[in-house]
């Protein structure tokens, strides 16, 4: 499937990860399933398709987690394995992962297969705070469903 339906159909999936969702996730992140003929997007249109800002796009080219070629005008044109980078950022950062990890995290990629063990480990690492987040965030639910039973009980409060 083409990359741009894939983010579609991620960003699409409104409510919470469905099975459809998670499909089209692994498939993007999966480098097997690039199509090679898609016509590359310019900052805009990929900006739109990622759900990104093109001041954002421009600041991860800057800091060096994303490299857009330039066609003959010098304009940036995005690839679908940029476009899937992309998605692979927005999700580390919604997920609270920092900067600096991101930085490194893309360093290591682009050095090779060797860097595996140490990319693994930054991930099991994200894993372990995304599940943290993920309980602090259902005991936060908790106290608020419980206050709207106290209200529902108690409107004058």
């Amino acid at each position: 499937m083409a990359t741009e339906a894939l983010i579609e159909r991620l960003l699409a999936a409104g409510g919470g990860p469905s099975s459809s969702a998670i499909d089209a996730l692994h498939e993007l992140l999966d480098d097997t399933t690039i199509e090679t003929s898609a016509m590359p997007k310019s900052v805009a249109e990929a900006a739109r398709l990622v759900g990104l800002s093109t001041h954002t796009l421009r600041y991860y080219e800057q800091e060096g987690l994303v490299r857009p070629a330039r066609n003959a005008s010098g304009y940036r044109e995005y690839s679908a394995l940029d476009l899937r980078r992309l998605v692979f950022l927005t999700r580390m950062r919604l997920s609270g992962m920092t900067m600096a990890d991101l930085k490194r995290y893309i360093l290591l990629v682009e050095q090779g297969p060797s860097t595996v063990p140490e990319r693994r480990r930054i991930m099991l690492d994200q894993q372990d705070r995304i599940t943290r987040q993920i309980r602090e965030l259902g005991l936060a639910l908790e106290i608020t469903e419980y206050k709207i039973r106290v209200y529902d009980g108690h409107p004058e409060d």
